[in-house]
């Protein structure tokens, strides 16, 4: 696909470019994509260390586990939350990094097996919590890090789709496996992402992606010419690999 990217202000809290049948759709096949990556893994790919510090595959299960097990009710978000935040308080440290290292260790008990199975069980009941969020819920605000301000929307609808899938990309680099990549789902949050780096560095660039989830995006004229592959351009924008010129730019998973 070849498209114009198009700049978004950074003034106003930022909210999903999807809309909201597109949203609902990818988490449903992205839930469905990562549960089966996990009932697939062999005994030995659990314990495969994976890009993400200290976590082989098994802790990014459960990192992802908790991570649904939170957005299925309200209460679990609630309970998770508050634990994180004090754990902040207390140790110094984000909230995030609180509240996923809370969701690996109070898996840590689980089998293998045991932690795809729960995240089998929850992943649909995550996927109808996200689709049902009341308007009131999207449109409330949250603070990602200073300067960065996001709507509960643009996290149920973006951010905890581009989550797992960006940890099933971790999982299957680590057991060498090839991801099951498809133009409309794959394809559709790689290019939701590059909306999003083009309107966080506003600059004029013209970008061929490979793969079957890649496309070409434009934007303005005399921008530097930029080709990678689909899964490694995302994998620099997160920090996972070495980034600079306007992949310096991040963009959250």
């Amino acid at each position: 696909m070849t498209t114009a990217a198009t700049t978004a202000s950074a003034s106003s809290p930022r909210t999903s470019t999807l809309d909201r049948s597109t949203a609902d759709r990818l988490a449903a096949t992205e839930y469905e994509r990562f549960g089966a990556l996990l009932a697939g893994l062999g005994a030995d790919q659990w314990e495969a260390p994976t890009i993400c510090t200290d976590w082989d595959v098994r802790a990014v299960a459960a990192h992802c586990l908790g991570m649904a097990e939170m957005i299925a009710t309200t209460p679990e978000m609630v309970r998770q939350n508050l634990k994180a935040t004090i754990r902040s308080k207390r140790r110094g440290r984000a909230v995030i990094d609180e509240l996923t290292g809370l969701q690996v260790e109070e898996h840590a008990d689980m089998a293998p097996a045991a932690i795809a199975g729960a995240y089998a069980s929850v992943a649909p009941r995550a996927a109808r919590s996200r689709a049902t969020a009341k308007a009131f819920t999207r449109r409330m605000t949250m603070v990602n890090e200073p300067g960065d301000v996001w709507t509960m929307g643009y996290l149920w609808e973006t951010i905890l789709t581009r989550d797992p899938w960006l940890h099933r990309v971790d999982i299957t680099d680590a057991c060498g496996a090839e991801m099951v990549l498809t133009p409309e789902h794959d394809g559709a949050i790689v290019e939701d992402v590059v909306r999003e780096w083009a309107g966080r560095h506003g600059r004029p660039f013209r970008l061929a992606l490979t793969g079957p989830a890649g496309g070409r995006w434009s934007e303005g004229v005399d921008g530097p010419e930029l080709s990678y592959d689909a899964l490694d351009f995302c994998r620099r924008l997160s920090g996972r690999a070495p980034a600079d010129g306007l992949l310096a730019t991040q963009v959250p998973f």
